[in-house]
């Protein structure tokens, strides 16, 4: 009996040498890997030294939050690991798309125009620009998006031709409910070196959910303003309970601040409610655990691609963030993953995902989160659109052997019922 009939005594043996296979060819990736992980945790342990990170600085503060000492200091962290002027780093966000939101609202007025440099944005922040009730474009905001090109890749041509007289780009770095390529660092740094020789004036706002600590470099070390992203997801290392971040220029995050609290009170104000300890520990330990979740990644990838079905990236490919999305093809296989993965998490095993009306989406959607913190993209989930191509977007992983074995749970359901086959 294999390793993996072992795991699972269901397993098929088609399925146990496709998984053979698959952790055969991406071991050898591994190694580049823990050389990023390995220079990402040097940096942010140099920005914990180098801030002076003590024991008092995990107190709890209530109320109003003044002088809570813990989170100038957990802001000071983030500025010095992301190399950035300033940090709004704060429970009270309440999710990524929260703190976009902010750090977009904080930079735009009325008659502003805002572009979009990857085309459309995902489902909830296309909720935020345009379309629900206190969006952007009904505070007067003017709106572009510059298509992507044929290949997915963005249109360098047309972000400079579409810039001029704008006051904001946005840049989203993962692939969101789509199946374009995400954006590299080296390639955000392209986009907004060409946006700002067309408008020197630009400020460039960039979503970096799923992509910290995926490379050496953040988006603010290539000439992004603001840089804003979820401490559920990669920064959090699977410990903070909730939260999120501005980095940026110190006037952008000030108004970012402004937004969230309130114009004249910025960052003096915010009671950190006990999780400044959790904060700084997940972040401490966010480049392993996200080292962690791209090996997952890369198995996924090798391991579905190849039983046949359509993989995004290939397990080989470049990665700029923690995105594996498996095209299943029908309504009946989205599902039939989702369940499968809800099934090997270690909270909620017990319950069974459907798809729903969610908040902030166009269309149905079917997500597997069975977590220790409600949501959290960095602890293995699986979730999708009920639309073609009906594709997973798997995602996290605390640890590389889950995602491993939720992968095979996921291909022996997929198997019986008929959904995959030989």
């Amino acid at each position: 009996m294999t390793i993996w009939q072992r795991l699972l005594p269901t397993c098929p043996d088609w399925i146990a040498e496709s998984a053979a296979a698959a952790l055969a060819k991406v071991k050898p990736l591994w190694e580049s890997v823990d050389e990023r992980v390995l220079l990402n945790q040097a940096k942010v342990l140099r920005a914990f030294q180098e801030a002076g990170i003590a024991d008092i600085h995990f107190a709890t503060s209530t109320g109003y939050g003044y002088s809570d000492i813990g989170r100038e200091k957990i802001e000071e962290v983030f500025a010095r690991t992301f190399g950035t002027e300033a940090a709004l780093v704060r429970v009270q966000f309440a999710s990524g798309t929260h703190a976009i939101a902010t750090g977009l609202f904080g930079v735009l007025r009325p008659g502003d125009r805002l572009v979009a440099a990857a085309g459309t944005p995902y489902d909830t922040m296309r909720q935020v620009i345009h379309g629900a009730p206190g969006s952007l474009t009904e505070w007067g905001i003017l709106y572009d998006e510059v298509d992507l090109l044929a290949d997915g890749m963005v249109d360098l041509d047309a972000i400079s031709r579409a810039v001029i007289g704008a006051r904001c780009l946005f840049i989203q770095r993962s692939r969101g409910y789509s199946l374009r390529p995400t954006l590299s660092v080296e390639r955000i740094g392209e986009i907004i070196r060409t946006a700002k020789a067309a408008n020197p004036e630009i400020i460039c706002v960039v979503d970096n959910c799923y992509g910290e600590f995926v490379e050496e470099r953040e988006p603010s070390e290539v000439g992004a303003d603001l840089t804003c992203g979820s401490l559920i997801k990669n920064p959090g290392g699977g410990i903070a309970p909730t939260g999120g971040y501005v980095v940026g220029r110190r006037d952008l995050v000030e108004r970012a601040a402004s937004r969230l609290i309130a114009p004249g009170i910025g960052t003096e104000v915010g009671a950190n409610l006990g999780v400044n300890r959790l904060i700084l520990q997940g972040f401490f330990l966010a480049p392993h655990v996200t080292g962690e979740a791209l090996k997952g990644a890369q198995f996924t990838a090798a391991f579905f691609g190849g039983l046949g079905l359509g993989v995004h990236p290939t397990f080989d490919a470049f990665r700029s963030d923690l995105v594996q999305a498996v095209e299943l093809g029908s309504g009946d296989g989205l599902v039939a993953f989702c369940e499968a993965v809800q099934r090997s998490s270690p909270v909620d095993a017990h319950v069974r995902p459907e798809p729903w009306d969610m908040p902030g989406y166009t269309d149905q959607v079917i997500m597997a989160a069975g977590t220790f913190v409600q949501g959290s993209s960095i602890e293995l989930s699986a979730d999708g659109p009920m639309r073609p191509p009906f594709a997973a977007y798997f995602q996290g992983g605390l640890t590389r052997e889950h995602v491993i074995i939720a992968a095979l749970t996921a291909a022996n359901d997929l198997a019986g019922r008929g959904i995959l086959r030989r």
